[in-house]
């Protein structure tokens, strides 16, 4: 049984590119201003969000006088759904799939959500017991310090990819014939 590829080539320049590497090439150049976009969607939702989670801390903050890493908690997750729902109905609205609401839900709590509360908790008796910072305040440098690695597992691994388009995998398979 012999087999072979078809390679068409595309002259770039001066260099030849099958098609495949010509197509992740444009690729490559259309991603960065993608990520750009979605970044600032990222940084839209969490500047809402993060109004929530002070909002939220401050009210909380009030009504359990002296609690304020419970109330930091609370509002934690209170965010997190907010976040969650907004990130994935408008950050990543181009990345559903049927049935996977719940799936990317348990994977925004256990990443974002354990990145939220483990940076917030640790640093906020910091901020708060030993610096001597308003709660507030606090929670919004917490916030702040948390978002860059919340970006990265958002796009990574809660609302990454599962599968590509059948155009973009009929592109990428290479023809064999026999």
């Amino acid at each position: 049984m012999r087999m072979e590829r078809s390679v068409v080539s595309v002259q770039s320049s001066e260099k030849q590119f099958t098609t495949e590497e010509a197509e992740n090439t444009e690729l490559e150049r259309e991603a960065a201003p993608r990520a750009f976009a979605r970044w600032l969607k990222f940084n839209a939702v969490g500047a809402v969000g993060m109004a929530v989670q002070l909002g939220s801390v401050a009210v909380l903050n009030r009504a359990m006088a002296g609690r304020y890493l419970l109330a930091t908690a609370l509002a934690i997750e209170i965010t997190l759904l907010h976040n969650f729902v907004w990130h994935a109905r408008y950050t990543w609205r181009d990345r559903r799939g049927s049935g996977e609401f719940f799936e990317r839900l348990v994977r925004f709590h256990l990443s974002n959500g354990a990145v939220s509360i483990a940076g917030n908790l640790a640093l906020m008796p910091l901020l708060v017991g030993v610096v001597g910072m308003p709660v507030v305040a606090a929670n919004g440098i917490a916030v702040l310090g948390c978002s860059v690695l919340n970006f990265c597992l958002g796009d990574g691994w809660v609302f990454a990819e599962r599968q590509r388009s059948a155009v973009s995998l009929q592109r990428s398979v290479t023809t064999v014939r026999s």
